[in-house]
């Protein structure tokens, strides 16, 4: 299984910083020497994809950001690491399908933010293999993010993106797609009007046009690291005792 992390975006809401955004220490973790080092805030992605089964991760990453090339091409165990360079900032959807090169037709693929931290570390675990489907978290402003709503069986009938009017407050945090579906989505998007810049906006028409998604309430704790706020709530969460407890 492969996993997505599209990591080119600018972090312009969490400037100024001297290094990538993805690579914000947040919490800490023991080396293979036994010694305590930072871990960053991409590395607690990466560890959930492994947990799901992912076996290779591919970053997409812009051209100046190659400390994360130099980061994980260094010392990365738990996953074979990849890059693809997005050369422009083209939003959310172009990163993702940057690593169509990479990605089969028949294997799950799995896709995260790198700049998020959630619980239970093992909730990608409940998605399916065979379709389109979103981990939801409860948020208490789910008007910032993309808003998910469903029916009672998980049926995703729209995503509300960064809408005022949100009318659910479960937002998806990672999703997951067999790689045809992978591909299927890509060739949707790169036949639009108008290519997509947002996951939300994307699925919404694919699903007006037939497709089919669902949304699994397998989250419980989502803290968007791309923000001071957030970040604050993240080094919260990894305090003493605070992590075992939101597994």
């Amino acid at each position: 299984m492969w996993g997505i992390i599209p990591a080119a975006g600018n972090g312009t809401r969490i400037q100024p910083l001297a290094f990538s955004k993805e690579l914000l220490p947040v919490g800490g973790r023991l080396s293979g020497d036994g010694r305590a080092r930072p871990k960053a805030v991409s590395e607690y992605l990466v560890d959930r994809m492994a947990l799901a089964g992912a076996t290779k991760v591919c970053f997409v990453i812009s051209p100046s950001k190659g400390d994360i090339l130099k980061y994980y091409g260094g010392h990365c165990d738990v996953a074979e690491i990849a890059f693809v360079v997005q050369p422009t900032a083209l939003g959310l959807c172009d990163a993702i399908f940057r690593a169509h090169a990479v990605i089969p037709h028949d294997e799950p693929v799995l896709v995260g933010l790198p700049d998020t931290i959630w619980f239970p570390e093992d909730a990608l675990r409940a998605l399916p293999d065979d379709r389109l489907s979103f981990l939801l978290f409860p948020v208490e402003t789910p008007e910032v993010f993309d808003a998910v709503v469903t029916d009672e069986a998980g049926r995703v009938l729209a995503i509300d993106v960064k809408s005022p009017e949100v009318r659910s407050n479960w937002i998806w945090g990672a999703f997951k797609m067999p790689g045809h579906v992978y591909h299927e989505l890509r060739a949707f998007w790169q036949a639009r009007p108008e290519p997509d810049e947002y996951i939300g906006t994307l699925v919404n028409a694919w699903l007006a046009q037939g497709g089919e998604a669902v949304g699994v309430r397998a989250g419980t704790l989502y803290a968007d690291v791309g923000t001071l706020e957030g970040y604050r709530m993240a080094m919260e969460l990894l305090g003493p005792g605070m992590a075992q407890v939101a597994r």
